[in-house]
């Protein structure tokens, strides 16, 4: 059965459409990856992923349930994991700062001292040390930057890992880093969904969904 289904959705920006009657299945342990030219739709379609933006019509399932049906918040804060293509850090916070908030907003239970644990324990798990960790995120370079963008991400469990344009800002060795991550991800049994306009990126996942801009 599949984690995630796209059934039939569309969807326009006043009277552009952009999506048309898009259907996919997604499954858990599996890195999967969106493509297209520009304008057709791709980051629109992240965002129906992720609850941001309702589809105009079509059906999302999520463990075979609309997402209709269950609460936005918790759908984001609890299921779908987001990497965005600027980051979205908070740049006056640490590294470690920025996946505990993470994990306050999203109700993880614990101490401080136990999320600040994890937090640490996920920044090492993709690549930083405990320095880099205390660092504000201003100090870090822009793929160290995606690495605290990912393991807050995980700082939930989410079950889903959506991400726009992970590795377009980054030089091909990180680039390959950063993709390692990902797909260490999906074989621990993560959904991995990415944007990419990338082929290497495209030819390292599982499946790709490919979008025509509408004429």
């Amino acid at each position: 059965m599949a984690l995630l289904s796209l059934n039939c959705i569309s969807f326009s920006y006043g009277r552009t459409p952009v999506l048309k009657d898009i259907s996919m299945d997604f499954e858990q342990g599996k890195i999967y990856c969106i493509v297209g030219k520009s304008g057709a739709g791709k980051t629109t379609l992240l965002s129906i992923l992720s609850g941001l933006a309702v589809p105009d019509s079509g059906v999302i399932l999520y463990n075979g349930k609309d997402i209709k049906d269950i609460d936005k918040y918790e759908y984001r804060s609890k299921y779908i994991g987001v990497i965005f293509q600027s980051f979205n850090l908070i740049t006056k916070f640490t590294a470690l700062e920025n996946v505990v908030l993470s994990m306050d907003i999203a109700g993880v239970k614990g101490s401080q001292r136990d999320k600040k644990a994890k937090a640490l324990e996920l920044l090492k798990s993709v690549g930083l040390d405990e320095d880099e960790a205390n660092r504000r995120v201003l100090k870090l370079s822009g793929g160290q930057q995606q690495r605290v963008a990912i393991a807050r991400a995980l700082s939930y469990d989410a079950q889903i890992i959506l991400a726009d344009e992970p590795t377009g800002n980054l030089d091909e060795e990180t680039q390959n880093e950063i993709m390692e991550i990902f797909c260490t991800l999906a074989r621990q049994g993560k959904c991995v969904i990415l944007v990419s306009h990338s082929k290497r990126v495209a030819d390292s996942c599982d499946e790709c969904l490919t979008l025509s801009k509408i004429k």
